[in-house]
């Protein structure tokens, strides 16, 4: 913790497993199919991401609302959380015990509207459009990715909560931090990047809005966001400690 805060924002290690978990193969089939980042993994990596995989599925109650839940749905979801957090080692984000699913856009009572997704920090919860959360996957470069951006909600809520105790969080908070400084001092930057539309409005909402958007749109189109905004890229990979193929 100590490195992290005084020296380099850097883990000695972030995967250390005794038993190592494994998928069934019907499992591993659907994270093949749906989960790009998986396929690109080597062997090993691959082996601690399936380990995550099903910690994650254990310890989270998945409900369905007016459909029955699958084992994509538990895979893809669960792979969503382990994939943003893959490059830390404090994945298991106490802010979710249970993800409620629909099978499309549902009315929510927080805000007396139509939604398809929030995250619910009151009652531990995510609840997605099972429908938006496979588009996000069926189309991967449009900068839209329901699963994580209410993922990244509850990341952060959570990392902020344990700031003091997680060489992780201090990562991801530090470095987010470090952008949003950046981006007030520097307003040509600040001006170019809300211009270029290729961060959506939406981002500009809030802080929350702004963190969500802009790892969604590093998650969908890598090696765009590298291209058009290289020290912006820089700091979003540094605060998910990304050190990937592709990324």
């Amino acid at each position: 913790m100590a490195y992290v805060e005084y020296f380099k924002k850097r883990l000695f290690y972030n995967h250390l497993y005794i038993n190592k978990k494994k998928l069934s193969i019907d499992q591993k089939s659907i994270l093949r199919q749906k989960i790009k980042f998986y396929n690109n993994l080597s062997i090993k990596h691959k082996s601690y991401f399936e380990h995550r995989v099903v910690k994650t599925i254990n310890r989270t109650e998945f409900v369905g609302k007016e459909l029955e839940v699958s084992d994509e749905m538990r895979v893809v979801i669960s792979a969503t959380l382990v994939k943003l957090t893959f490059g830390l080692r404090d994945y298991k984000i106490d802010s979710v015990e249970r993800v409620l699913i629909y099978p499309e856009e549902f009315y929510s009572q927080t805000n007396k509207a139509y939604h398809k997704g929030e995250f619910n920090l009151g009652y531990r919860a995510l609840v997605l459009s099972w429908k938006d959360v496979l588009h996000g996957y069926h189309v991967e470069d449009d900068n839209l990715n329901l699963a994580v951006h209410e993922f990244i909600h509850a990341i952060h809520l959570y990392y902020k909560n344990v700031r003091n105790r997680s060489a992780s969080s201090a990562i991801f908070l530090d470095s987010f931090y470090e952008l949003t400084q950046d981006l007030d001092e520097n307003f040509k930057l600040k001006e170019e990047l809300v211009s270029s539309k290729y961060i959506r409005d939406y981002a500009f909402t809030n802080q929350f809005e702004f963190l969500a958007v802009i790892i969604e749109t590093f998650i969908e189109t890598p090696q765009e966001f590298k291209s058009q905004f290289p020290e912006i890229y820089k700091k979003v990979k540094g605060m998910l400690n990304f050190n990937f193929v592709g990324y």
